[in-house]
């Protein structure tokens, strides 16, 4: 059985019945200075004319892993407290996704570091399967071992890389900082490459990007990629499909080779599988 893995604490309110001050004549600081049980009151007034009206409060508590809101359940990434599904589904793609680790993008200004997106990488469940070789590894061991996302990304199933801005960025400036990462790991592009890369830049060329905008980095299979943005939550169709497996593996050692551009997302990916592979 496939675990989503979370490692921060979502607040989750429950409701409790207080009873209400008005059905008494005496102050409310009195009334509170008199009673310390709201059950109390309640057992001692049950019989009197005077009728108690419950009041709804919020009592606060934590709870390590995952949060429910309404029918979803998500996983929340602590350094930016951004909220991801734990598990979804996406145009373009034959089988839901189930989150396996999230972490976050920080651009360092001399000494200063600014976030600029948190990112979660949601995976077929059944890539597990193709993992077993690792079964029993310790995270440290995972995260240490690129054989293993190598796997990852050559097994013939969907993958898909969420990434959510917590800042405004201008859609060249983001495609600048994703081609610095890229270019280093593509030496001598071929047409193809450079084609494919020519349509990922067209994707963000004078596209703003808000706080918030969701971007799907979905890898259909070794070769392609499909990408999708969106500022009103999941995307409904497909922006580009990158057609390049050097552009695509390229793009995917950046987030998981051995100098990530998110080291917290690769660790937490190989908590994730740890936990799911034991």
């Amino acid at each position: 059985m496939f675990v989503a893995v979370a490692t921060i604490s979502s607040p989750i309110c429950c409701s409790s019945l207080v009873p209400s001050q008005h059905c008494n004549s005496d102050s409310p600081n009195k009334f509170s200075r008199q009673i310390s049980n709201p059950l109390v009151l309640f057992w001692k007034k049950r019989n009197q004319s005077c009728s108690l009206s419950p009041r709804t409060t919020k009592t606060h508590f934590s709870v390590e892993a995952s949060s429910s809101v309404g029918s979803a359940e998500y996983t929340e990434e602590p350094a930016t407290s951004v909220k991801f599904l734990t598990s979804l589904s996406l145009p373009g793609c034959s089988s839901p996704f189930f989150l396996l680790g999230t972490g976050y993008r920080e651009k360092k200004f001399g000494i200063i570091g600014v976030k600029v997106y948190a990112a979660g990488l949601y995976v077929n469940q059944t890539i597990l399967s193709k993992l077993n070789a690792w079964k029993g590894r310790s995270t440290a061991d995972i995260q240490a071992d690129s054989s293993l996302f190598d796997s990852i990304f050559r097994a013939p199933l969907e993958k898909s890389l969420q990434i959510v801005l917590v800042r405004d960025v201008d859609g060249k400036t983001f495609w600048n900082a994703l081609d610095d990462a890229i270019a280093p790991r593509m030496k001598t592009p071929t047409p193809i490459d450079e084609s494919a890369l020519s349509i990922f830049r067209s994707i963000f060329q004078e596209r703003p990007l808000k706080k918030g905008t969701f971007i799907f980095l979905t890898w259909l299979d070794p070769s392609n990629m499909q990408v999708c943005i969106s500022s009103n939550g999941l995307p409904s169709d497909a922006d580009a499909t990158i057609e390049s497996e050097n552009v695509t593996f390229a793009l995917y050692d950046v987030f998981f080779g051995d100098a990530p551009v998110s080291p917290s997302l690769k660790a937490s990916v190989a908590t994730g599988l740890a936990t799911n592979l034991k």
